[in-house]
């Protein structure tokens, strides 16, 4: 009975330039990765300063409503008449205006 021997495998060596091309594809991936890592970051930076200014441009369109809405109701005298009365304490001729105390037991 005759033993078959299995052929054997030589190892591969690596040539120089087979190293210094792998050392140099590991160097690429790493500056790669690290420039995706940067731009993820300046992403979540980004995104968090858009909701920080919509959160104001929001702000700032509701006080242009109301301000709107304030320079429209002064067009009106009666609205004036009566802010003015309620506001700064102005009467009209003939009218007295009697301050009552507060009540604080409540």
């Amino acid at each position: 009975m005759e033993t078959k021997k299995k052929p054997v495998k030589k190892k591969r060596k690596l040539t120089p330039f087979t190293k210094f091309l792998c050392v140099g594809m590991l160097v690429a991936s790493g500056f790669m990765l690290f420039a995706v890592v940067q731009e993820g970051m300046t992403t979540l930076q980004l995104q968090q300063q858009l909701s920080e200014v919509q959160s104001k441009l929001q702000e700032v369109q509701d006080e242009n409503r109301y301000l709107t809405n304030e320079k429209e109701k002064l067009q009106d005298p009666d609205y004036v008449e009566t802010y003015a009365r309620g506001k700064y304490q102005l009467s009209k001729d003939g009218e007295q205006i009697f301050y009552l105390p507060e009540n604080k037991e409540k």
